[in-house]
This record gives structure tokens, C-alpha cells and sequence, in this order.
């Protein structure tokens, strides 16, 4: 289930957008980025809704997903 990221508290959120940073582990960019400059670039992708909060009822926990993985999930929740 998406839910809006303004629901949510400003830590929870942090600690959402951090956790989604550091998923993919090593960041093999060419430049070093920042953490707080990532996390100004997730905040923005969530305010044009390309990335969005999604709750899992089963595992009871939020995450951040893309809105295209998020609509995948959906539909093969839905297919079950």
C-alpha cells in the first residue's frame, strides 16, 4: 500500500530515505556524493512522487520504492 511520505514523522522519513540510500551499498559514482546530498535528492524524487513509501501489512514495515516497482508490487499482490 503506498502511503503519502508527509504522513510520516521527519525521523521515520530519514531513516527511510538513508536506509534506501545505503541499499544498493558501494556508490560507484564518479564523484563522491554526500549523504545529505543524497538525501535532498530522494526528498526531491518523493515530492515528484518517482519515489513513494510503501507499507507492507504482511512484514508490517514501510519502505521507499520507486513508483514503478511500487505499481509491480501492487499488481502481483493483487494477482494472488
Amino acid at each position: 500500500m503506498i502511503i503519502p511520505y508527509e504522513q510520516l514523522s521527519s525521523d521515520a522519513l530519514q531513516g527511510l530515505i538513508e536506509e534506501f540510500i545505503t541499499r544498493e551499498g558501494t556508490d560507484y559514482g564518479v564523484e563522491e556524493v554526500s549523504l545529505n546530498t543524497k538525501v535532498d535528492q530522494v526528498k526531491q524524487l518523493l515530492k515528484r512522487r518517482e519515489v513513494v513509501v510503501v507499507f507492507d501489512f504482511t512484514t508490517e514495515s514501510a519502505s521507499l520504492l520507486t513508483r514503478r516497482d511500487a505499481e509491480l508490487v501492487q499488481q502481483n499482490n493483487t494477482v494472488d
